[in-house]
């Protein structure tokens, strides 16, 4: 690698971390707004988290460390020159982020379904502890769900990158700071799983 392209490299990877800052401070307000809420509510809070599906919150746990190791993979395959098996991972990351957003789709229609959405009537009628609870839970878990949307896209991108040769052995920064991205979902969730899901 070129001085220049090392320059390039670091500059690119100190970029990425920035931003990366930036997106622990977001969610590290919605963290603090919502030990705040417990606080003043840990019944209600504690009743309305039993209206959650720790399977699929779990599935969706294991679906997201799965990714990881798959994207740390794909890095590792790319660096020594396997630019198939590179392929094949890095897809098969963004094919998880797919089926998480497939998995919490189900989660939220059938929340939906019983009328539990801001503003919907059975959440209007409940104590405003549980009311509280719901409506982080889904400002949280949607934010969190536009952030593996994105990241989705961004490894689809990737993998495409990568069987064009855009990404390659010599040059794979792009694919390693779309893998930090990926981990960075993947360490938000493993925060909103016992918020949530286990918080009863």
């Amino acid at each position: 690698m070129s001085e220049a392209a090392h320059q390039d490299y670091q500059g690119s990877k100190i970029g990425m971390w920035l931003f990366l800052f930036t997106e622990f401070m977001l969610f590290g307000g919605l963290f603090i707004l919502y030990a705040g809420s417990r606080a003043l509510n840990p019944e209600a809070f504690h009743e309305a988290s039993r209206e959650l599906s720790v399977p699929l919150g779990v599935a969706n746990t294991v679906i997201l460390l799965t990714s990881s190791l798959f994207v740390a993979a794909a890095i590792t395959a790319i660096q020594k020159g396997n630019k198939k098996l590179s392929v094949l991972l890095t897809g098969l990351t963004a094919s998880c982020g797919a089926l998480f957003l497939v998995n919490k789709g189900v989660e939220w229609g059938l929340k939906f379904h019983h009328g539990i959405y801001p503003n919907g009537p059975a959440l209007a009628a409940r104590p405003q502890g549980e009311a509280l609870f719901f409506g982080l839970y889904f400002i949280m878990t949607g934010l969190h769900g536009l952030h593996v949307l994105a990241g989705t896209v961004l490894l689809t991108i990737m993998a495409v990158l990568l069987a064009r040769e855009r990404v390659r052995q010599d040059d794979y920064v792009l694919l390693e700071n779309s893998g930090l991205y990926w981990h960075l979902v993947d360490v938000i969730w493993i925060f909103l799983l016992p918020l949530f899901y286990l918080a009863a």
